[in-house]
């Protein structure tokens, strides 16, 4: 009887052992636990099965050693693979996702340098309006007659079209020139993309400038552009609102003045509250308590017409800021050539208002769409 039990017992033990073998551990702490459990002694599988071996009548020594080994060789080959897929993926875990924002580093006793606050500033825009459902549109910086003006409704005597006020490539037609603004690329995305479209269109542009506080012959541009059936005014301000609000801060106040430019019709100017002085009136805002970011408005129908739209079918709104005038007004600089300089205290100096954190401005993908608040519409 005695017999019959222990050939139960070390079957059983064997049946156990090639269950546990069928499992996956997934960390190191579950390999070691599996591997515990099969070779510690003297509770270990491998270490009962060899009590019984000892004890077995010499019949079944040959069947039950047979069968031991047999388990032996499974577990050692089940182990080999499990060690290596689990190194392997604790080395994946270790190494740095590409895709994550870059993280400063440095050599030991050295303070870590952050962005240049011309970049800084260019990454918290675009952070900003990819939370409002915008993705980001690149372009070349030398271009055509046809996109740099035309397409855009610039009529042929219009003083931007001039030498004087743009870098000409080639004069011959058709006209090469470095680009002015960027607005280009809303050209180029509407004639290859169908409605709906929201993009901004982030980029260098020159324009022959005479060198001074104010002016340069190279700057920054954000341009937005949004695309669809039924776009209104209302979607205009509250877009635009909302970026402000992130922007400059939750209490910043705005406001829409008429305006004119050639691609849109009606056209406006967009003020904030001066971020100095809270709208109390400086040498910033010239006493006026109002600071100008931008230019906006709905987009021309003539302009749709020129990219094969419909402007029956479908209407919209675009905008257009300088992106070294947002860095000055942060960071409080009063001469836009010290942006282009080699200065090294842009390591320390910080924005005047508290910025969003960037998150790397150049994924080219539609981002999860964060709409306007209400107080956003009712501005």
């Amino acid at each position: 009887m005695g017999s019959v039990s222990s050939s139960t017992q070390w079957e059983r033990l064997i049946e156990e052992g090639y269950q546990r073998l069928n499992t996956n551990p997934s960390t190191p702490e579950e390999l070691q636990q599996l591997k515990q459990f099969f070779t510690s002694k003297p509770n270990g599988l491998f270490a009962r099965i060899q009590q019984i071996l000892r004890e077995a009548p010499p019949e079944e020594k040959r069947v039950i050693g047979k069968a031991l080994n047999a388990l032996r060789t499974a577990y050692q080959e089940r182990w080999q693979a499990w060690k290596t897929v689990i190194t392997q993926h604790a080395e994946v875990q270790a190494f740095p996702d590409p895709t994550l924002p870059g993280v400063w580093t440095t050599l030991p006793g050295l303070t870590p340098c952050p962005s240049h606050p011309l970049t800084a500033t260019l990454n918290q825009i675009c952070t900003i309006f990819m939370r409002l459902g915008f993705w980001i549109a690149e372009g070349p910086e030398i271009e055509t007659d046809w996109y740099n003006f035309t397409a855009l409704n610039i009529p042929e005597d219009h003083p931007a079209r001039e030498m004087q006020d743009t870098f000409y490539i080639r004069v011959d037609d058709p006209p090469v020139l470095l680009r002015t603004h960027t607005s280009p690329v809303q050209i180029r995305v509407m004639e290859k993309m169908r409605p709906p479209i929201r993009i901004i269109a982030p980029g260098r542009v020159y324009r022959n400038e005479t060198v001074s506080a104010r002016a340069h012959v190279q700057f920054h541009q954000v341009e937005g552009l949004y695309v669809d059936r039924h776009v209104t005014i209302a979607d205009l301000k509250s877009t635009l609102n909302a970026f402000a609000r992130q922007f400059f801060g939750p209490a910043t106040r705005t406001r829409f003045r008429i305006s004119y430019f050639p691609f849109t019709e009606p056209s406006f100017e967009m003020d904030v509250s001066c971020t100095l002085c809270d709208g109390k009136g400086c040498a910033v805002c010239k006493r006026t308590g109002w600071v100008e970011i931008l230019g906006c408005g709905m987009v021309d129908p003539a302009v749709l017409e020129n990219c094969q739209i419909d402007p029956e079918q479908y209407s919209g709104f675009a905008f257009g800021m300088g992106v070294e005038r947002l860095t000055m007004l942060s960071y409080r600089i009063e001469d836009i050539r010290r942006l282009f300089q080699a200065e090294w205290h842009w390591r320390v100096q910080p924005p005047v208002h508290v910025p969003v954190s960037p998150a790397g401005f150049h994924q080219k993908m539609r981002p999860e769409e964060e709409k306007p608040t209400e107080a956003d519409k009712k501005e």
